[in-house]
């Protein structure tokens, strides 16, 4: 079986909204995520992915995590492993997402408990309210 590796975050702003992305082909509501590239580091990867699915520079706060699952593409079952950081917004704009994310948008933790498609990250959304003693 086909191994992926990527990272991502779990960003809140100065309201202490989360940031969520719509992925523009499955449409499951996640996290901004993405593959770590050859020589990048898993921290790197996760920045880099924010700054692009989710239009935000934000910086670590602490390694929340991972996810781990296995999809199908093409008629190869790939088991992928998501490693999740918390990140704390610094500048920029959901709008300004790729093409990769339909949209991305600043919810109240509740509500991002609502929109969010997988249980998986619903646990990391809550472990990362718990670190943060909201």
């Amino acid at each position: 079986m086909k191994r992926e590796f990527s990272a991502g975050g779990i960003v809140f702003n100065e309201k202490g909204q989360v940031l969520v992305t719509q992925h523009s082909q499955n449409k499951n509501w996640s996290f901004p995520k993405g593959w770590i590239d050859e020589g990048e580091s898993s921290e790197q990867a996760a920045l880099r992915e924010v700054k692009e699915e989710g239009g935000v520079v934000a910086e670590i706060v602490a390694k929340l995590g991972y996810n781990k699952y296995v999809y199908t593409f093409d008629n190869e079952k790939i088991f992928k492993v998501v490693t999740y950081f918390l990140m704390k917004y610094i500048s920029g704009e959901a709008k300004d997402h790729d093409w990769e994310v339909s949209e991305a948008n600043w919810y109240a933790p509740e509500d991002a408990l609502k929109q969010l498609t997988f249980s998986q990250d619903k646990s990391l959304l809550r472990k990362a309210l718990k670190l943060l003693n909201k």
